[in-house]
């Protein structure tokens, strides 16, 4: 699969790249990409939710009445479930919801990822887009020429640049990672991938399907 290379003009250079098979011609399986999705998501969860039960709501701990002889239920404490201000039964408690995947498995939900936006003709590798300064109107032009200011977009880098991560950081349906960072639900989340041509060889490098067993073997 060969994509060609645009510049910032939103131009065609007139040159194309042959994407690596091993990343973006491969069929997408779409139950490792929804378990990497889910792990982030978990990942991102605070578990900090809490509510009191009865052995947690203030009071209570004298019993209202006597067992017997007033014709009313018995009750032993004015917090139960039951009761009005009382505890809440089975409600939520602090705890992590933190999960893991194998890293091969990751590997696969990524290359997944990025083949289903290869074959959905949603990349576009960009020439380059680093900037000296912070400047937000040029991404914008950039994004503009290519008629995707109504898309979720993501800029994948070859490495990390503070000035342009500051230039996209108000806009609200743009993001920038380094290629190589990205992970499943990233590229998932975003319609378009603009795709920094260097990046290529080190997506190839970490995400190319090569066996590290095999490599050291050899």
């Amino acid at each position: 699969m060969k994509l060609p290379v645009y510049n910032r003009d939103g131009q065609t250079t007139g040159s194309e790249i042959e994407l690596d098979p091993l990343v973006f011609d491969i069929e997408p399986n779409e139950h490792v990409m929804y378990l990497a999705v889910k792990v982030q998501r978990a990942r991102m969860r605070q578990g900090t939710h809490s509510s009191k039960n009865r052995s947690a709501v203030r009071g209570g701990g004298r019993k209202p009445w006597r067992q017997k002889g007033r014709g009313a239920a018995r009750a032993g404490t004015i917090r139960s479930p039951l009761w009005r201000h009382g505890g809440v039964v089975f409600g939520p408690s602090p705890h992590p919801y933190k999960m893991d995947i194998p890293k091969k498995v990751n590997r696969l939900a990524r290359r997944s990822a990025l083949a289903d936006r290869a074959q959905s003709e949603a990349i576009r590798l960009i020439e380059d887009f680093s900037f000296d300064a912070p400047r937000t109107k040029d991404i914008l032009n950039i994004i503009n020429s290519m008629n995707l200011q109504d898309e979720k977009v993501l800029l994948l880098t070859k490495e990390y640049d503070a000035a342009l991560v500051k230039s996209v950081r108000n806009l609200p349906k743009v993001d920038v990672h380094v290629a190589i960072e990205a992970s499943t639900y990233d590229m998932l989340n975003h319609r378009m991938l603009l795709i920094q041509s260097g990046a290529l060889d080190s997506i190839s490098e970490v995400l190319g399907g090569r066996d590290r067993k095999t490599e050291k073997a050899a």
